[in-house]
């Protein structure tokens, strides 16, 4: 164990990891380059150590320290402990969890690595709200989803509102970028997939039509909040697919619309 230290400057470099967690620009830069992303919360902190994700440090309010005991003492890592107003300063919000910690990011697998064993895959394109990154991850998670394919322009699931909303799913699902955005999807294609991907277009069959929990392999694509997907990712696809709607509403927020078609996706799969 590498020690309990209490701190009381905010300067203090060794709090660098904790800085401006507010800036979503500067995260977004800072956390990728230097390998590094934050967990918050009791929960989510143990299930990033439970996925093998490596500790750089905690930051922890005294109350914390009891309670995630077993966890320092398994780290060989610093905990930092700081009063609350301390942390906000920080950090620039409340940490009302009252626990942080630093995590180290590891290589992403490709995605011909993710695809060799899964069935059931998410396509996500240029969803960049983290908060809906994480709610699909949760409902990937939870519905029996494989794995996740992300565009070159989606946003980071590691950030930190995507991995507290998943509530840790982040770390249970494997993901991998595609590198050419559409030119990607052939691949998922030659791997024995078939795209369909979610859009309300009147062109679009029910997914109850579809069936797609009757397929051997499918890859279910999902677009932005609004944008929905693209004209060239529905070029790419084999079929478009819809959630049959009433009372005159046209479409979900695409964390709501994830769930509903995962579900109809792995209805029948056996569960593990």
């Amino acid at each position: 164990m590498a020690g309990i230290i209490t701190v009381d400057d905010p300067d203090d470099p060794r709090l660098h990891d904790y800085t401006g967690l507010t800036d979503v620009e500067l995260r977004r830069r800072r956390e990728p380059a230097e390998g590094l992303f934050i967990a918050e919360g009791e929960k989510v902190i143990r299930r990033a150590g439970e996925a093998g994700y490596a500790m750089r440090s905690m930051l922890l309010s005294a109350k914390w320290v009891d309670s995630m005991r077993d966890v320092i003492d398994r780290a060989d890592a610093p905990v930092y402990v700081v009063e609350p107003a301390l942390a906000e300063q920080v950090t620039g919000y409340h940490v009302h969890r009252g626990a942080l910690a630093s995590m180290q990011r590891a290589s992403l697998p490709s995605a011909p690595d993710v695809l060799r064993t899964a069935r059931r895959v998410v396509v996500m394109e240029s969803v960049n709200d983290h908060t809906n990154i994480g709610a699909i991850f949760r409902s990937a998670a939870a519905l029996g989803m494989d794995a996740v394919l992300l565009s070159p322009d989606c946003a980071d699931p590691l950030y930190r509102r995507s991995v507290k909303v998943s509530m840790g799913a982040v770390f249970s699902v494997p993901y991998a970028r595609l590198d050419n955005w559409p030119q990607g999807l052939e691949a998922v294609r030659e791997a024995g997939f078939e795209l369909l991907a979610l859009t309300p277009g009147e062109k679009a069959r029910s997914l109850d039509e579809v069936a797609p929990h009757r397929m051997e392999r499918v890859a279910l694509m999902l677009g932005a909040e609004g944008a929905g997907l693209s004209r060239r990712a529905l070029a790419a696809a084999d079929e478009p697919v819809r959630i049959p709607m009433s009372h005159g509403v046209d479409s979900l927020n695409v964390g709501a619309a994830a769930a509903v078609a995962f579900y109809a996706v792995a209805t029948g799969r056996p569960q593990e």
